[in-house]
């Protein structure tokens, strides 16, 4: 699988990034990187919710946190190794900058 990417400016969260949680080993490794200066907050969210549901709407959606991408303020990587069904950026403060998130899957091409 090639990478996703996806860039916030501004605070407000980045469009959903489904998964396949059917690939095995399921293995999807996460880095977000600021621009020179940015000055702002993140984190990384997932959920359990069908992001293929046509009724799926992110605002009402449970989502919880990345165990430790949350609350940063500078370049940090993560890695899920169990199945969540999407993930989205989340910028929480925003003074200028922006933040982008990369998204590898393991499993075949």
């Amino acid at each position: 699988m090639r990478p996703i990417r996806v860039m916030v400016g501004s605070a407000t969260t980045s469009a959903v990034i489904p998964l396949d949680q059917y690939i095995s080993p399921f293995n999807v490794s996460i880095g977000v990187t600021l621009s020179a200066g940015a000055g702002l907050t993140y984190k990384v969210q997932h959920t359990f919710d069908d992001v293929f549901d046509p009724s799926f709407n992110p605002a009402t959606a449970a989502w919880f946190d990345h165990a430790s991408v949350t609350g940063k303020t500078a370049n940090a990587d993560g890695n899920y190794a169990f199945p969540i069904k999407g993930l989205r950026l989340n910028v929480t403060a925003y003074t200028t900058g922006n933040a982008t998130l990369t998204v590898l899957q393991a499993g075949t091409a």
